[in-house]
């Protein structure tokens, strides 16, 4: 799960919700309480799964009617923002408090809600080698975070207030920028109220006949990447890492496009590890000079939202001389474009459940 997170930190993301004054405006509310389990997600943090959180979401909510053609393509949306209180019921672990930016999609005519929340928490105790040396799951403070929430959905039951009930899902994790790291995933009930806050005045959506045309060429990419992270190995420190990608995309339709491309990484904290591995693990038979350098190829998807879009990528080293986590790894990303040509990117690269890195890039698309 820690795949899901990561795609979660607040990167300067917040004008991804902006949009030009719009008519008609309408807002909601909702505060939901939540009780779960932590999932067990790896043996290692099976010490602090000793209680039950529980804590609080509130949220604002602004919705959309069609105005423009993409809310139409994904049945109105909204988006708003969102604060999380959690608290973990484990002295080791602490309390988060989150603040998110979201949306909600809808099914089911309109009774099925889905949530997607990323952002960034605050921690009140994690990881210190000397007063909480149990806490391998927060390295730091600050962590990035994302959630979910598949919920059942009835707005306006009265006078403009209504009730949500379901299953959310809150991940926590550094993205390995600072050991350790292994993270936590709450699966929780949830159970709330909305309040629409003009009273429950109906708006009708906007539904045009005429579809935009997203047919287009191959397109060609190139990305730089960078970031700090560390290894597992506490104490070995944080180093910087630089990512160079190119890839062609084919979009084939409003929402989505293919990949195929490549990948070159150049990660300090690797040429470290093979250092100390060489000289902490001599029956290995590890050089300390193995190049740490690493080249993939991968194929990926993105989901395009308006300016944002979500991008799945999932590579194979084909140049590899020293084995870390194994040859398959994966991409979580947002991207948000600055125009026709240039975008921003963050995003979390794993190998499987095991985060590498949080990757805050820039590119270019022609």
């Amino acid at each position: 799960m820690r795949l899901v997170f990561f795609i979660a930190i607040i990167f300067s993301f917040s004008f991804c919700f902006s949009q030009e004054d719009i008519v008609p405006k309408k807002y909601t509310i909702d505060a939901n309480q939540f009780y779960g389990s932590v999932l067990k997600h790896n043996p290692s943090i099976s010490h602090l799964i000793t209680e039950h959180p529980g804590g609080l979401i509130l949220s604002l909510n602004k919705k959309t009617f069609g105005q423009e053609e993409w809310e139409q393509a994904y049945n109105y949306p909204d988006f708003g923002y969102s604060f999380i209180y959690q608290n973990m019921n484990n002295s080791t672990l602490g309390e988060h408090y989150g603040v998110f930016l979201h949306y909600n999609f809808y099914y089911l005519k309109r009774n099925l809600q889905l949530r997607f929340g990323q952002g960034v928490s605050y921690n009140t105790n994690p990881y210190d080698k000397e007063t909480n040396f149990r806490n391998n799951a927060y390295g730091t403070s600050i962590m990035a975070s994302v959630y979910f929430m598949l919920n059942y959905h009835k707005e306006n039951i009265y006078k403009g207030l209504g009730f949500k009930a379901g299953l959310s899902l809150i991940h926590y994790s550094n993205g390995s920028f600072k050991s350790p790291n292994t993270s936590t995933n709450t699966l929780a009930f949830n159970a709330g109220l909305v309040y629409d806050l003009d009273g429950g005045k109906e708006i009708h959506f906007n539904v045009s006949v005429e579809k935009e045309n997203f047919k287009e060429p191959i397109k060609y990419n190139l990305a730089l990447r960078g970031g700090i992270n560390s290894s597992d190995v506490e104490g070995m420190g944080q180093y910087p890492f630089y990512i160079i990608s190119a890839y062609a995309d084919k979009r084939i339709g409003r929402k989505s496009a293919f990949h195929l491309g490549t990948d070159i990484f150049f990660s300090r904290f690797l040429k470290e590890l093979i250092r100390y591995r060489s000289i902490s693990f001599p029956e290995d038979a590890i050089s300390g000079d193995t190049d740490y350098k690493r080249v993939g190829v991968f194929v990926g998807h993105e989901l395009f939202i308006n300016k944002l879009s979500i991008t799945t990528q999932l590579g194979y080293y084909i140049y590899y001389p020293f084995d870390f986590e194994g040859r398959m790894y994966n991409r979580l990303g947002l991207k948000r474009y600055l125009g026709e040509k240039v975008f921003a990117v963050v995003s979390l690269k794993s190998h499987a459940a095991n985060a590498e890195a949080i990757e805050f890039g820039v590119g270019i698309r022609f």
